[in-house]
């Protein structure tokens, strides 16, 4: 078979470690990816170049770099690295850190940079602890997060630390990673081209799950002068893409979704809303979210779109996965050609703002309810009109609004699909109004 790939020099002892951990990078220049932070004249280059340390925030998706870094930046600056995982460490950890820097200090003059790795973990108490030792210099704090810090990391540790934004490395970065671990393992493999394509794009970005599949790969494949796309694809198998379902990225495909379909775009809606499925997401809450759209960016312009929606869903309930999510898929078709209207969600919000900041208005007497009596004699009810006995089953220039409140006009709906009927139709009874007010 013709195969074209990267072929390796000859094979030596296997290490016993992870792949992953045997190539950790051991300078700064041996790093891949996040050129936009170390090239040239970038913000971190320039740091590690005028060897000015500073507390910082690492924000990025997993397997891209942010402890490796955190580490080069220690042994760069000859500090004392001391790591923590907010995930199983607390208050004592910290202090226990903080004392260690303390002591360190004391006896050496010798900076601390303290990593917590998924610091969004930390509690606000747990945060609060760290402040006083970075305000006064005792660490520098490195922390890692895969949430956004401005959501996740209480504000006043977040302004003092400079968030770094770092980015899932591309293909041409994990091809890059790929021809180094000969120098670090000497052990020579090949893989085809189309094999090599399959790894980066299971990868998804992060290189830690990129070389743990090859570890895998070469420790357990019998030919590695030869590693193909059929063998890599029955490791792989099936994998969903790297999909946190509570965190921003969740968030963010979700609102792509949302705004493909208010901008009308069929294919970028049917894109964003397979990458979820693909991801992991719940198809029910998918039907959940589209209902909402419905409602919201296509309302009365087309009230067929909620019915569509609806049937999407209890199709999926009756047929289940995979077939069902087509159900779904065609309801975003629908909606994102759909004509569009958020009049009726303007005026919703419109007057539920007026009612929360408006003081309690009394029902006029002609609205009321007169069940008993008494109530008739007060005059509950007494001149209502019944609008079916009013010619055009209108009740021309009735109120029904407080007495002595000014008509709102929060419901304006555009001149798109039905609701140009619905325009001309209250165009046609406030006409009926004004003839009734002149005749009074």
């Amino acid at each position: 078979m013709q195969t074209t790939g990267f072929t390796f020099a000859s094979p030596q002892e296997w290490p016993h470690i992870p792949l992953a951990e045997a190539m950790r990078p051991h300078s700064i220049d041996e790093l891949v990816g996040q050129e936009h932070l170390l090239g040239p004249s970038k913000p971190l280059q320039l740091a590690f170049q005028n060897q000015q340390i500073h507390s910082m925030i690492f924000w990025g998706p997993p397997g891209i770099g942010k402890t490796t870094l955190a580490r080069l930046m220690s042994k760069t600056f000859d500090c004392h690295f001391i790591a923590l995982s907010a995930v199983f460490a607390g208050v004592k950890e910290i202090r226990q850190a903080v004392q260690d820097a303390q002591n360190l200090r004391d006896q050496t003059q010798k900076k601390t940079i303290l990593f917590v790795d998924e610091i969004h973990r930390f509690n606000k108490s747990q945060q609060d602890a760290l402040l006083p030792f970075v305000e006064s210099g005792l660490i520098t704090l490195i922390g890692a997060t895969t949430e956004n810090p401005s959501f996740e990391i209480n504000s006043a540790l977040l302004s003092r630390a400079q968030t770094y934004v770092l980015k899932s490395l591309e293909s041409k970065h994990l091809e890059e990673l790929v021809k180094k671990i000969p120098e670090k393992i000497h052990v020579a493999f090949r893989f085809s081209k189309e094999a090599l394509e399959s790894l980066i794009d299971y990868a998804d970005g992060d290189a830690r799950r990129f070389l743990n599949t090859i570890d895998y790969l070469l420790k357990n494949t019998k030919d590695i002068d030869e590693i193909d796309h059929a063998q890599v694809a029955a490791y792989l198998s099936y994998a969903g893409r790297r999909f946190d379902k509570n965190g921003e990225q969740f968030y963010d495909q979700i609102s792509a979704l949302h705004k493909s379909v208010r901008g009308s775009h069929p294919d970028a809606a049917l894109y964003w809303f397979c990458r979820m499925l693909d991801g992991g997401t719940d198809p029910l809450y998918l039907g959940r979210r589209i209902i909402r759209m419905a409602w919201e960016d296509v309302g009365l312009a087309d009230p067929r779109a909620m019915q569509i929606c609806l049937d999407s869903i209890q199709t999926y309930e009756r047929l289940g996965s995979p077939e069902g999510e087509l159900a779904l898929g065609q309801a975003i078709i629908y909606l994102a050609l759909a004509a569009k209207s958020n009049a009726g969600y303007n005026a919703f919000n419109a007057a539920r703002a007026f009612v929360k900041k408006d003081q309690t208005q009394e029902v006029p007497l002609h609205l009321r309810n007169a069940p008993t009596k008494l109530m008739q004699e007060l005059g509950y009810g007494k001149t209502y009109r019944y609008a079916h006995n009013e010619p055009n089953a209108y009740a021309a220039g009735e109120t029904y609004l407080p007495d002595g409140m000014a008509e709102p006009e929060w419901y304006q709906p555009t001149d798109r699909g039905l609701e140009i009927q619905v325009r001309e139709k209250m165009k046609m009874l406030k006409e009926l109004d004004r003839n009734a007010k002149k005749t009074k």
